[in-house]
C-alpha cells in the first residue's frame, strides 16, 4: 500500500480520516496508532514486531535515562560541590552505558536484518580468495519496511534524552505514534520527537484550511511522481540494464534521466507524506529545497534530502567535532602541521563518518558506500582549495553574487550531482565504473537529435509529457528560491485561478500519468532504504 496507489488514496488514507474526525478528541491519537501499525502490518505483515519491540526498547532506555538523571539529582541536591561533581560524574557513565545499550541493540537488529548478507558474502569471498572454504551461510531475512528511519529517530530519541534537550515521554502511545506514523513510515522525513510530539498529542478537529493545503500538496506530489518520475523508470531501466551496449551521450542522458527521476520520485512521495499528514493538522518538515540550485555540494546537500543530512549533522558530526580525540588532533596538528592542515585534518576527521554511514545507510552495496565516499572526497576537496578559490576569486576580481558565476558554480555542481547519481543507481560498483568509462567513447552530441533517444522505452509524446512536466516543476522551483510561497500563494488567491489550478493538476495525473497499458506500477525507491 504505496502513498501512490489508489489503496492508499481512495480507501485508506479516506477512511482514516473518517475515523479520526468521529473519534471523540481523546481518542483520536488512538486512531492514528492504529492505523499506522495497520499500515506497516499491511506490507510488512509479521514483521511489525520488529517496530513494536524497537518502539518498548526505545521507551525503556527513555525511562532509565530519565530515572538516572531524577536520582543523580536528589543525591546532589544536598552535598557540597565537589561531591555533588564526583555523584554527577558517576550517574554520568551510568546514563552512557544505558544509550550505548539502547543504540547498540537497535544498530545490531538493524545491521543484522539489512546488512548481514552483504557483509557474510564479502568476507565469505575474502576467505575463498585466500585459499579458504566460506564459512558464513547466506540467509533469507525479511527487512521490515521504514526501519532506517524510524531506527534514526528512535536514536535521535534516546540522545536527545541523554543530551538534556527533552524529558523522556512517559506515554508509550505517544512514543510508538511518533516511531510509527503512518504517512512518514516508508520514506521519512525523518523527524525528531520534540518537534513532533506536541503535534501528535493534540487531537485536534480536521480544519478545511488544513484539508485543502494537504489536498493540493498530494496532488502536486503525484504529478511529479506520475508524469514525470514514472515514465523516466522506463528510459533509466533501458540504459542501465544494458549498460554495456551504450557509451558516450546515451550514458549521460540515463545518469541525467536517473537524476531527475530520483528527484522527482522522492520529493514527489514526500509532498504526498508532508501533504497527508497536513490533512490531519500536523506539519512535517521538508526534506528538500531547490537541490538543483545548488552552487557546491555542501550547498546540495543542505537542500536534498534535509532530513537525514540534519540527523547525521545533529548526531554524528557534531558528537565527534567535540570529542576529545579530534581536539587532541586539533591542537596537535596546529602545533605541528599548521592552521590549514590542521583544518584539513579536522574535516577529515569529522566528514569521514558522516559519509560512510550516509552509503551505508542506503543499503548494503558497494555502490552505496562508493556514493558516501565520493560526495566526502568532494567536500573535502572544497575545504582544500577553499583558500586558493578565494584567493582567484580576489585576483580576477569576481562577485560571488553575480549572476554568470552562480550560473558557472551550479552547472559545476550538476556534473558532480549527475556523476554521483551515476554510481548510485549502477546495480554494482563495476558496472558504475564502467558506465563512467564508457562516458568518454563515442560520444556525440547527434545523440540528442538523431532518434537515438527515441530507442530508450520512451516515446514522442513521452518525452514531451517529461519536458513540460519539468518546465512546470522548474518554473514552481524557481518561484520558491525567490521566496515567493507558490501554494501559500495559490490557496490565497481567487476561487477561479484555484480552481482552474486544483483541475489542470487532476487533469494531468489522471491523463498523462505513466499507468495502463505499456506502463506498470513503479515501486517507491527510497521505500527500499
Amino acid at each position: 500500500m504505496a502513498y501512490h496507489t489508489n489503496l492508499y488514496l481512495f480507501l485508506f488514507l479516506p477512511a482514516v480520516l473518517l475515523l479520526y474526525q468521529m473519534a471523540p478528541r481523546r481518542w483520536r491519537s488512538g486512531v492514528l496508532l492504529c492505523s499506522s501499525y495497520l499500515f506497516f502490518a499491511s506490507i510488512s505483515k509479521g514483521l511489525v514486531i520488529y517496530l513494536a519491540g524497537s518502539t518498548l526498547l526505545t521507551y525503556g532506555t527513555g525511562l532509565a535515562l530519565l530515572h538516572l538523571k531524577q536520582k543523580c539529582s536528589s543525591e546532589t541536591a544536598e552535598v557540597a560541590r565537589a561531591q555533588a561533581q564526583n555523584i554527577r560524574e558517576k550517574f554520568r557513565k551510568k546514563e552512557k552505558l544505558v544509550l550505548l545499550a539502547g543504540i547498540f541493540s537497535l544498530v545490531f537488529l538493524l545491521g543484522y536484518l539489512k546488512y548481514y548478507n552483504f557483509f557474510a558474502d564479502n568476507l565469505n569471498r575474502l576467505v575463498e580468495r585466500a585459499g579458504g572454504a566460506s564459512f558464513l551461510s547466506l540467509k533469507r531475512l525479511a527487512v521490515p519496511v521504514g526501519i532506517s528511519f524510524y531506527t534514526l529517530e528512535a536514536i535521535g530519541y534516546m540522545m536527545d534524552v541523554y543530551w538534556d534537550r527533552m524529558i523522556a515521554e512517559r506515554r508509550p502511545w505517544k512514543l510508538a505514534l511518533f516511531l510509527s506514523f503512518f504517512p512518514k513510515m516508508m520514506e521519512g522525513p525523518i523527524c525528531s520527537y520534540s518537534a513532533l510530539s506536541e503535534q501528535l498529542g493534540t487531537g485536534d478537529a480536521l480544519k478545511a484550511e488544513n484539508l485543502t493545503h494537504g489536498f493540493v500538496r498530494i496532488l502536486w506530489g503525484l504529478f511529479k511522481k506520475m508524469v514525470v518520475a514514472d515514465r523516466l523508470y522506463l528510459m533509466v531501466n533501458t540504459v542501465f540494464d544494458n549498460y554495456k551496449g551504450y557509451s558516450g551521450m546515451v550514458i549521460v542522458i540515463g545518469a541525467i534521466a536517473y537524476t531527475i527521476q530520483l528527484y522527482m520520485e522522492f520529493s514527489g512521495s514526500i509532498d504526498i507524506v508532508i501533504g497527508s499528514g497536513r490533512l490531519f493538522g500536523i506539519v512535517l518538515p521538508e526534506n528538500f529545497r531547490q537541490p538543483f540550485c545548488a552552487v557546491n555540494a555542501a550547498d546540495f546537500w543542505r537542500r536534498w534530502h534535509i532530513s537525514l543530512g540534519v540527523w547525521l549533522k545533529t548526531y554524528v558530526f557534531y558528537p565527534v567535532s567535540v570529542s576529545e580525540y579530534v581536539k587532541k588532533w586539533n591542537r596537535f596538528a596546529r602545533k605541528r602541521f599548521g592552521k590549514y592542515w590542521a583544518k584539513v585534518g579536522l574535516s577529515a576527521l569529522c566528514l569521514f563518518p558522516v559519509w560512510f554511514l550516509n552509503g551505508l545507510w542506503h543499503g548494503a552495496k558497494w555502490s552505496y558506500l562508493f556514493y558516501g565516499m565520493y560526495y566526502f572526497v568532494i567536500l573535502l576537496i572544497g575545504v582544500m582549495a577553499e583558500p586558493l578559490g578565494s584567493q582567484v576569486r580576489k585576483v580576477l576580481h569576481v562577485k560571488e553574487n553575480s549572476r554568470w558565476w552562480r550560473c558557472l558554480q551550479i552547472g559545476k555542481t550538476w556534473l558532480i550531482i549527475f556523476t554521483g547519481e551515476l554510481f548510485f543507481r549502477a546495480d554494482t560498483l563495476r558496472a558504475g565504473l564502467a558506465m563512467f568509462g564508457s562516458i568518454f567513447r563515442d560520444f556525440d552530441f547527434a545523440t540528442l537529435w538523431n532518434g537515438t533517444i527515441l530507442n530508450l522505452g520512451l516515446g514522442r509524446a513521452d518525452l514531451l509529457a517529461i519536458v513540460l512536466g519539468c518546465i512546470v516543476v522548474g518554473i514552481v522551483g524557481s518561484l520558491k528560491e525567490r521566496n515567493r510561497p507558490v501554494l501559500d500563494g495559490l490557496l490565497q488567491a481567487r476561487m477561479p485561478l484555484r480552481w482552474a489550478v486544483y483541475c489542470t493538476l487532476i487533469l494531468a495525473v489522471v491523463i498523462l500519468g505513466a499507468y495502463g497499458s505499456g506502463y506498470q506500477e513503479v515501486d517507491l525507491i527510497y521505500a527500499g532504504f
